[in-house]
């Protein structure tokens, strides 16, 4: 088997997604399957509308050839394991899985149901497949290439506020996913020259106490490493930059829209349409081993011009030219 580098990933599945093995005549893919399917979908805190909206789209029916068994931790991490053991105790015909520990604990628990990614942001570096081109095993789908995204993500946040000397990063350190991420800020920071201030969490009641700590020890700006735990508190989050005057990278637009100074990074919403092609093709006879997986195609860096202003910072017209959205 050709085993794929991580560096390489980005290229792969940029190729696999002009590819676009799932480019079918609409009127086959929109035919609607002949018996009662059973979608099980694992998450730890995103709602699944839009997916299953997308689903609708391609045929499948609640109540009439399809049924869903829908599994959300709301941010209580613990019980996506058990969780994952219920949809595979089922017998689900696929189980999608939205995020990083959701896609681990579904591969803990099965080896055999196919599993679709939707929007996991490293699946090579968690292990959850080594070819992103043919991936084998039971695993596929879509991922948001979240850990390579870091790197940039950091680079915007020096490029809008060029004098930021010591830059945060919080992160839930439990989830392995994030802990990718605080490793590549670590390394890209070094490279940037600026000095990273680590800040782990491991549960959402320990994200007040680590932001109070912030206060005394006031970094130049922040960078948000979003996962379920971080977003349980995102309101209180936005609430202490606000605050405090502190200028933050998130991961998705909707964190700048909410007031956070900018983000960068894809669409899940994009993603979803994706990720139900994947669960269509497996149902329809597809082995999740042989497709390969995509990636985002497109990224979106939304700037917040509001939160800007009450900052005092004033945004380079490099930035502004380059800006999907800005929030004014």
């Amino acid at each position: 088997m050709a085993y794929v580098k991580r560096r390489d990933v980005i290229t792969l599945l940029g190729g696999a997604a002009a590819a676009c093995p799932f480019a079918w005549p609409l009127s086959l893919r929109a035919q609607q399957p002949k018996r009662m399917f059973r979608i099980g979908i694992l998450s730890g805190r995103r709602p699944e509308t839009i997916l299953r909206e997308a689903l609708t789209r391609l045929g499948y029916i609640e109540g009439q050839n399809t049924t869903y068994e829908v599994r959300n931790a709301q941010a209580q991490m613990e019980r996506i394991g058990p969780y994952a053991v219920e949809l595979v105790d089922l017998k689900v015909d696929v189980i999608v899985a939205l995020g990083g520990p959701a896609a681990e604990a579904a591969k803990r628990a099965t080896s055999t149901i196919p599993i679709v990614l939707w929007g996991v942001g490293d699946p090579v570096g968690l292990g959850l497949i080594t070819n992103v081109a043919r991936p084998g095993g039971n695993i596929t789908g879509v991922t948001e290439l979240s850990t390579e995204l870091t790197p940039k993500r950091l680079q915007l946040l020096k490029e809008l506020v060029p004098d930021a000397a010591r830059i945060a990063i919080v992160w839930n350190s439990n989830d392995r996913a994030m802990d990718l991420r605080a490793k590549e800020f670590a390394t890209t920071a070094a490279r940037l020259g600026v000095t990273m201030v680590p800040v782990p969490i491991r549960e959402s009641g320990d994200i007040d106490g680590a932001l109070a700590g912030l206060a005394g020890n006031r970094p130049d700006a922040i960078m948000i490493v979003t996962d379920p735990v971080m977003g349980s508190r995102e309101a209180a989050t936005l609430e202490f930059l606000a605050t405090h005057g502190l200028p933050a990278m998130y991961e998705f637009g909707d964190s700048a829209r909410k007031g956070a100074l900018l983000s960068y990074g894809p669409s899940l919403t994009d993603l979803a349409p994706r990720a139900a092609e994947y669960v269509d093709r497996i149902l329809r006879g597809a082995k999740p081993g042989d497709l390969p997986l995509e990636g985002p195609t497109r990224y979106y860096l939304t700037v917040n011009l509001k939160t800007a202003k009450t900052l005092g910072i004033e945004v380079p017209t490099s930035i502004l030219l380059r800006a999907d959205e800005v929030i004014e």
